[in-house]
Formats: structure tokens, C-alpha cells, sequence
């Protein structure tokens, strides 16, 4: 084993803004045939759109988009501009055709406001050159074919110009590659490797609409304190750990040991681990076996005997909950920032619709994660995937930004509040439609772990200090519920007023799990 210190550091620029190599894989696999397809994204520019796509009303500026055309196979699709403080003031959507059936889906709405789930302004992740702005991505399937329209606000009744669209619009087309479910592939050129995820026969139907022209392409391949009610304390510390104006973390160190050739977890058979892959996996070694594709279940009595002593969790924690781990679900760890970025405790929980839409089977959801994971790192620019957690319709739970699932670890999630605090995105969209009982459930259940672990009440409150946003200035403390939804922390309309509808369920349920009076 060779011993390698993860250092504990904010995010580095430079590192985002290389182009990083198409045919990385992050499995040091023992032969070529083993090694999974780890995905790809193809970066289009968006040009001015015919008179006819315009707005009738007269001063709007023109629309931009993409006309209808082929491309190689994707299945997330998302919209990014150059200026990360920019915000798109008007409508983006999308058509894309199924490789299954060749017919074109009506038009989609993309989510145009995603910067709210961004890093904390000032911190080192936030000042990245690398960062941009972007809609949220859309899980459309299996597709080889799209067309995009991006229409401007048209003038207010006074007059008002409208705004101009952001610089250097670009359409992302993100091909999420395989897991370790879905079967090894050998390496290729990725823009023709076919996805592979097969349709379920519990698939909700997609918007079945068809309807029935191309500019030149490009490649990128790359592209608080807390105030505590039932006067428990933080087993991390009392204090926020890290500089409250600035939201960075607090630069400690986690020493972990990764080697050449760990295997996985028994059954599973023997994989080589990258060194990224033995860092991200190391972190959880308190909880799993190194290289493990999940980490099991406890009951409520083998979760507290697996705590330390001196834990202020005691006895109210809830059970822990099984988790895919990032190894599960497929991770790229070379997509990544090497490093992890911590706070100091956690207070309080955001939950976050992911807004990619619920066209996706259960069996799909690894892929929707990898895609969400790339498009956030390689469109948006960020050091690894927003969320802290992401849950699936049938209530999986997976582990989402790398540092271990029950370290604080720092995330991207709700921008002014990402010190101190986890974020868990429910995966798919959730203002009209309403949040399957299995995945409230399991953000019940996760909740009532995670806060457990540093003694946190879900039906409590914490006093947490604003990183900046537009609901609060930086530096001022706000007291927010312990299990909050996005839109209490910033104007949004995430986790969608369906989902923001259950979260007193998810209270009520999580203090039960945690066997509150």
C-alpha cells in the first residue's frame, strides 16, 4: 500500500479550465476489455435563429438555438453562457430525438435559473475561471438528435428593453457512459460509444409528440454556528469551524492510504482501484470496505454501538440508511478536483429537487447521476457534483459530492448556505409533479442520520451565517429550520412547491426515526 495524504483544500481553478482527455477512465482495470466506457460531452454552439423563431413582439432581441440536427448519442442536455453572474432572462427549450424509436419529443422546458445551487460567492470554487452559467441539465434518454430555441424576455408594459441573452451560449449534449451495472465495454472513441441503459417496464412515458436543417459542430470532450434547541452538541465542534465570510473550509488534513490493486467488495470480484478512486472510497473506510459499491444498512441499536463514546448523537441518531457509494453508481473520479473541502459541522439539511425532469426508470437513476455529475463539472465548471446526497424515485440513496458521507463535507448546493450544512437533491421535478412516497421516505431516513450524527433535532431550528445571496447579505444569521428546502435560503423556486409540500412530513418522520419524544 503506498500512503498518500488527501489534503483538505478549496477548490483550484486551474485545474477546471484544462481540457481533461476524452478516453479517461477511472478504473485502473486489469484489461483493456474491463475498462467502462466513463462518458463523454459535446459542447455546440447556439447561433441566431430565423426571423420566424423570434418573439412577435416588436424591440425583443433575437432568439438563439440550434436547428434541428444529428448527433452522436446523448442523454442529458443542458444550456451554459460565459458569465457565471449572468442570469438568462427568458425561455430555453429543447427537442431530441429517441435512438429507440427515431421519433422527436415535443418541446421541454429547461430550468434557467441554476446558479443558485452554486458555490458560495467569494469562496475559491466560486472565483474559478472555470465556472459558468447554466440552466439546470434535462434527462431526455437515449437520443441522436436535438434542436434548441432560446427566447429572450419580450419588453415589460412600460417599454423596458429587455435584456440582452448572456455571451457564448452553447448547447452541452452529455452521453453519461457506463457503470459497474451496466456491463464492460473496451475503450473507444466515446462520442460513438452507444449508451447502454435498457428501458424498464415501469418507465413513465415520455411526452410523445413528434413534428418534423445545420450549423458546423465542435467537440470539446470536455468541456454556523448552530443554535440548537434540545441543547444537544456538536460532535464536530460548537464553533462553524470556518471563516463565516468567506464560507472556505476549514484546511485540515485526512490522511488515507490507497494502493494499486484493492478489490472491491467480496462477490464483487477484483478491481484495480485508480489512486482517485482509492482517495474517494478511503474517506468512507470508517463505514465500508475500501473500493465498496455501497455502504449497508443498520439498524437504529448497530448505529449507536457503531459510534464513538464520546458522540453527542446519543441516542438520538436514526438508523443508518444504505447508500451507493460514488464507486457504485459509477463515479469518473478523474473528472473531479483531487482534493476534498470540508466545513466544520453540519447544522442543517436543504432539500433540492435535481429539475432534470422524472422520465427516468429506477434502473437509470446511476446514469442520470453520472450525467448531472459531468454536466456539473465539466459545463458549469465546478470542483465535483453539487449535491452532498442525491435519492432516486424508488428511494435509493446515493453519495454524491466527494469526501465522505458522514464527514461535513462542503458543497454546492444552495448558494449562501453551503458552510455547514448537506445538500440532498431528489432526482427529478417536483412543482407539479408530486415526490414519490419512497423517496420522501428516504430523505426522511437519511436526514435522521446524517443531522444525527451531529446531534442535530429535524424539528428544530439553526442559526446559520449567509455566504451572500439575494434573500440575505453576507454575514447576517439567519435561524432556519434544521430540514429546510432551497427556497428558504435563497429565492428559488426549488425543490418545487410539490416536494417543498412534504418537508414537514420528512420532519415529523425523521425525528421519529431518530426515537424523538
Amino acid at each position: 500500500m503506498i500512503g498518500v495524504a488527501v489534503a483538505v483544500a478549496t477548490a483550484s481553478g486551474s485545474a477546471l479550465a484544462l481540457p481533461l482527455p476524452l478516453s479517461a477512465s477511472a478504473v485502473a482495470a486489469p484489461a483493456a476489455g474491463d475498462a467502462p466506457d466513463p462518458g463523454s460531452t459535446r459542447s455546440l454552439p447556439l447561433v441566431p435563429l430565423p426571423d420566424g423563431e423570434r418573439s412577435a413582439a416588436p424591440g425583443t432581441p433575437a432568439a438563439q438555438g440550434l436547428p434541428r440536427r444529428d448527433v452522436e448519442p446523448f442523454s442529458l442536455v443542458g444550456v451554459v453562457w460565459e458569465e457565471p453572474d449572468t442570469e438568462l432572462h427568458g425561455t430555453v427549450q429543447v427537442r431530441t430525438r429517441s435512438t429507440a424509436t427515431g421519433a422527436w419529443s415535443a418541446w421541454q422546458d429547461l430550468e434557467t435559473h441554476q446558479g443558485d445551487h452554486a458555490a458560495d460567492p467569494g469562496t475559491a470554487e466560486a472565483r474559478s475561471g472555470a465556472v459558468r452559467g447554466g440552466t439546470a441539465p434535462l434527462w431526455v434518454g437515449d437520443s441522436d438528435g436535438v434542436e434548441v430555441r432560446v427566447r429572450p424576455e419580450a419588453p415589460d408594459e412600460r417599454g423596458a428593453a429587455a435584456p440582452a441573452l448572456p455571451r457564448g451560449l452553447r448547447v452541452e449534449l452529455v452521453h453519461p457512459g457506463g457503470g459497474p451495472a451496466d456491463g464492460a465495454r473496451p475503450p473507444q472513441d466515446l462520442r460513438d460509444a452507444p449508451h447502454d441503459d435498457a428501458p424498464h417496464d415501469d418507465a413513465p412515458q415520455a411526452d410523445p409528440d413528434p413534428d418534423a436543417d445545420e450549423p458546423a459542430d465542435e467537440d470539446t470532450g470536455t468541456t454556523d454556528p448552530g443554535g440548537e434547541e434540545d441543547g444537544t452538541a456538536d460532535p464536530a465542534d460548537e464553533e462553524t469551524g470556518a471563516d463565516e465570510d468567506t464560507g472556505e473550509g476549514t484546511g485540515t488534513t485526512d490522511p488515507v492510504d490507497e494502493g494499486p490493486a484493492n478489490p472491491t467488495n467480496a462477490g464483487q470480484g477484483a478491481v484495480l482501484l485508480s489512486p482517485e478512486e482509492s482517495a474517494a472510497s478511503a474517506v468512507n473506510a470508517d463505514l465500508v470496505a475500501l473500493g465498496a459499491v455501497e455502504i449497508p444498512e443498520l439498524s437504529k441499536t448497530e448505529t449507536e454501538e457503531d459510534l464513538p463514546n464520546t458522540t453527542a448523537a446519543k441516542p438520538y441518531i436514526g438508523p443508518r440508511p444504505r447508500i451507493v457509494t460514488r464507486k457504485g453508481w459509477g463515479a469518473d473520479e478523474k473528472l473531479r478536483e483531487a482534493n476534498f473541502l470540508y466545513s466544520k459541522s453540519v447544522q442543517a439539511a436543504f432539500v433540492h429537487h435535481s429539475a432534470t425532469g422524472n422520465n427516468y426508470t429506477c434502473a437509470q437513476a446511476p446514469s442520470v447521476l453520472r450525467g448531472i455529475y459531468r454536466y456539473h463539472v465539466q459545463s458549469m465548471g465546478w470542483r465535483d457534483l453539487g449535491y452532498n446526497f442525491a435519492v432516486d424515485k424508488c428511494g435509493t440513496i446515493y453519495e454524491g459530492r466527494a469526501g465522505g458521507v458522514a464527514k461535513p463535507v462542503q458543497g454546492a448546493h444552495t448558494l449562501g448556505f453551503n458552510n455547514n450544512t448537506t445538500g440532498i437533491a431528489v432526482l427529478g421535478s417536483f412543482s407539479s409533479a408530486t415526490p414519490p412516497a419512497k423517496a420522501v421516505t428516504a430523505v426522511s431516513k437519511l436526514t435522521a442520520w446524517k443531522l444525527g450524527l451531529y446531534g442535530k433535532n429535524p424539528l428544530g431550528k439553526s442559526t446559520l451565517t449567509s455566504g451572500g445571496g439575494n434573500l440575505y447579505k453576507k454575514g447576517t444569521k439567519v435561524q432556519l429550520n434544521t430540514i429546510s428546502g432551497h427556497r428558504d435560503g435563497y429565492s428559488t423556486a426549488c425543490p418545487g412547491a410539490k416536494l417543498y409540500g412534504k418537508l414537514g412530513t420528512i420532519r415529523s418522520t425523521a425525528a421519529g426515526y431518530q426515537g424523538r419524544p
